[in-house]
């Protein structure tokens, strides 16, 4: 460890799950930390969880001179990248919106309460899957294109639209919520958001729970199904193929709109099993236009990527780290 130093912490911050993740200025993932988000408690018990875990993954340039209690006696000012679900505004770093996922969570300043509680840190906040397509464009699966499409299906499903190598926000910061667009699959179905008929209905990890629960199966978590699927279990399989399905003609609209070079999906969700992604793409296919059903769909490459992609956009230029050191994954 001698010469490393720390230049920034990343903060994922989703429904189910918090990831931190520290890098230095080489890249290198030099900590990491998983835990469950305490979305129930609200939004103050998740900022101060969420503190913990920045501290806990910032192990410091370790060169600086100490104390005589051991402490150092001056200490750089911690740059910290926070990815979060919900609509956020990026100039103050507040949520503007967000689903029940996370009860509350609208209109917490989450830039000023996170630097208040870490002693002045220099806070970035961006949308959580814009942070996953941060780390995908520099050093995943869609490192070699400029126009592509990154999503996420986990709790939620969240989507970013990059053009040109650019992220687009939108009027009202509201581009790449592909989890609310309208798909025949959903039709009818409650989406947290208080809507009805959207992806997140019927592909989302707790949709796919509940709609396996309703056919009379019993699971109460994604690893739940992921092992009904392993063993073969029918109607498992079949939530899992609809979910795919809707997926699929989502992505079939938005290639008709945006005309991506690829399409990138991560999530903690595709651990469900292979028939998700299976069924988007044979959806895909056959709802796409005819110049767009070969469109590449491809699994997500870096790990932890919202926490590793909101570091990223806390380093300073020099300090982009190369692909291979990024797979290292959270420990519980």
């Amino acid at each position: 460890m001698s010469g490393a130093r720390t230049t920034a912490v990343g903060l994922d911050i989703g429904g189910t799950k918090m990831c931190a993740v520290s890098l230095d200025v080489d890249g290198k993932v030099r900590a990491s930390l998983e835990v469950p988000t305490p979305a129930a408690q609200g939004p103050a018990a998740i900022l101060d969880l969420g503190a913990s875990l920045v501290r806990s993954v910032d192990v410091g340039d370790g060169s600086g001179p100490s104390a005589d209690d051991g402490a150092p006696s001056a200490r750089r000012t911690l740059r910290l990248g926070v990815g979060t679900a919900g609509v956020v505004d990026r100039e103050t770093g507040t949520i503007l919106s967000a689903t029940s996922a996370l009860p509350g969570w609208a209109g917490t300043p989450v830039r000023d309460e996170l630097a208040a509680r870490l002693g002045g840190a220099h806070v970035t906040v961006v949308n959580d899957v814009h942070a996953v397509a941060a780390a995908e464009s520099r050093w995943g699966s869609a490192a070699s294109t400029r126009d592509h499409l990154v999503l996420t299906v986990g709790t939620g499903i969240g989507g970013a639209v990059v053009v040109d190598g650019e992220v687009l926000v939108g009027s009202r910061r509201l581009a790449g919520h592909v989890g609310h667009m309208s798909v025949p699959e959903a039709v009818g179905e409650p989406c947290p958001c208080g809507r009805t008929g959207h992806l997140e209905a019927v592909a989302s990890g707790p949709a796919m729970v509940a709609a396996y629960r309703a056919l009379g199966g019993r699971a109460t978590t994604g690893k739940d199904l992921a092992r009904a699927v392993a063993h073969g279990d029918g109607d498992a399989r079949r939530v899992l193929r609809r979910a795919g399905s809707a997926l699929g003609t989502a992505i079939a609209s938005l290639a008709a709109a945006l005309d991506p070079q690829v399409v990138v999906v991560g999530g903690g969700a595709l651990r469900v099993g292979a028939d998700l992604l299976d069924a988007a793409h044979r959806s895909l296919a056959a709802s796409a236009l005819p110049g767009l059903a070969d469109l590449p769909l491809v699994r997500a490459a870096v790990r932890d990527g919202g926490a590793v992609g909101a570091a990223s956009l806390a380093l300073p230029a020099r300090g982009r780290p190369p692909h291979e050191d990024l797979r290292t994954p959270c420990s519980a």
